[in-house]
């Protein structure tokens, strides 16, 4: 009887993990740095490795995580993880790119992120590249201003997409029909064309 029952909680268990690995295996994940960190200890320095992960579905749920290891694989399993824990969703155009421009910084770091039209691709270095990969955004131009930092790059885009907004969402906020807000949209394009 006790076996049965140890048998039943093995299946439960390997079908927790089962899930576990479904729902790892639906997200890419993107090393955008490593670094070797010191500590400095009595017998001298002590060294260890931070990494710097980001994760995404490509449907247009992206994160980002940190960690600290005395090796690299560790360090990078532990940032994949912190990078699931902080998941952020943002609203994609056709999902392909995003619905307007955003600015977002973070610190000295400055960036200008712009929908594109079909066919332009993801125009981005470096760690800008790696979270719009992971998000699922196919065209998309930006622009990096101020620091290289890796960390400090990621975290203004971040703060660039969480400002992003759908149509859908302005018309709830502002109690409005969705047709209402894209019309106003199309003949504020209008006039502007109309003024150059």
């Amino acid at each position: 009887m006790a076996r049965e029952e140890g048998s039943g909680g093995e299946r439960r268990g390997r079908r927790d993990r089962n899930d576990r690995e479904e729902r790892d295996n639906e997200f890419v994940d993107k090393l955008v740095h490593i670094n070797r960190v010191a500590k400095v200890v009595k017998g001298g320095r002590r060294f260890g490795f931070a990494a710097l992960v980001v994760v995404g579905d490509q449907k247009g749920r992206v994160g980002f995580g940190h960690g600290k290891a005395r090796e690299v694989p560790e360090a990078i399993r532990k940032a994949t993880e912190e990078a699931k824990k902080s998941l952020i969703r943002v609203p994609l155009k056709d999902g392909r790119t995003l619905h307007h421009e955003v600015r977002g910084h973070h610190g000295a770091g400055k960036v200008i992120v712009r929908p594109a039209p079909a066919g332009t691709g993801v125009i981005a270095g470096g760690p800008l590249r790696a979270v719009f990969e992971a998000l699922g955004v196919g065209d998309v131009v930006s622009k990096s201003l101020g620091t290289s930092n890796p960390y400090n790059m990621v975290r203004a885009v971040f703060d660039a997409l969480q400002n992003q907004q759908s149509p859908r969402m302005v018309a709830q906020r502002r109690g409005r029909s969705v047709a209402e807000i894209i019309s106003r949209r199309e003949g504020q394009k209008g006039e502007q064309v109309a003024a150059n």
